[in-house]
């Protein structure tokens, strides 16, 4: 009976470490038909994939921590398969929907926007356990991700051909923000949730609608928002120590 009862469990216990690698499976696969796709020209069914394997990935992680099996197996998959899915596929298709006529120039910083997403992966992995997890270190490569697919998107949604130069200069933008330093919020903290008002709610309901009614525009605005706020977050919290700084430095001398 014991030895049934310890089988059952170890049986279950694979079970449920083998579930947040089957998301990140899914992730991978979304990362991978969005670059067939995009050799396609396939550039609005690549960007929908992306963004699906956003999903995939959030899910992944939630799941494993929520059954508390998170392993280094399942976060170097999680991060190889980001590298395809958020590195690669966003660079091909970019590359292949606005910066081909630009020729060298073009891939190269396609190429600029997997490397930097490949050192923010590494930089990631090397610094769990000794970062908090309340915010990032530099833009997550998801959100990298996010960004150029929802730049697609809104474009398609308004038939608007991608401007090589507006394309390239924020391929480059996201690049150096994802190997930056500046702090982007994890949304993480438990308090974010609990602390949730009526109000608060009632503009979650609103923004959802917007994004069911919406899709391209909502999403664009989102990923644009978030991009944004690390930098805005980083400026202020400079601005408000200077600020101390200088009233510490009028007492004193007073």
């Amino acid at each position: 009976m014991k030895r049934r009862k310890k089988l059952k469990k170890e049986r279950s216990r694979r079970g449920i470490y083998i579930l947040p690698n089957i998301f990140t499976s899914l992730n991978l696969f979304c990362g991978f038909y969005a670059v067939i796709a995009a050799i396609d020209g396939k550039f609005a069914a690549a960007a929908i994939a992306i963004i699906i394997g956003v999903m995939f990935d959030i899910l992944d992680g939630k799941i494993a921590r929520a059954t508390n099996t998170t392993s280094p197996f399942g976060l170097e998959y999680d991060s190889l398969a980001d590298l395809i899915s958020f590195g690669l596929a966003p660079g091909i298709m970019i590359y292949l929907w606005a910066l081909k006529p630009m020729g060298r120039i073009g891939w190269l910083a396609a190429f600029l926007f997997m490397a930097c997403g490949a050192l923010r992966l590494a930089r990631f992995n090397s610094q769990v356990g000794t970062v908090g997890s309340d915010y990032f270190v530099g833009l997550p490569i998801p959100a990298g991700a996010s960004m150029a697919a929802t730049t697609v998107l809104f474009c398609h949604r308004f038939n608007i051909a991608g401007n090589p130069i507006i394309i390239l200069i924020l391929l480059y933008i996201l690049s150096f923000l994802m190997v930056s330093t500046i702090k982007y919020n994890s949304f993480k903290k438990p308090e974010l949730f609990r602390k949730m008002n009526f109000n608060v709610l009632v503009a979650v309901i609103l923004i959802l609608i917007f994004i069911a009614s919406q899709p391209p525009i909502a999403l664009f605005i989102l990923g644009l928002t978030y991009v944004i706020s690390g930098p805005y977050i980083t400026i202020r919290h400079h601005r408000r120590l200077m600020q101390k700084a200088s009233i510490t430095h009028e007492v004193k001398e007073h």
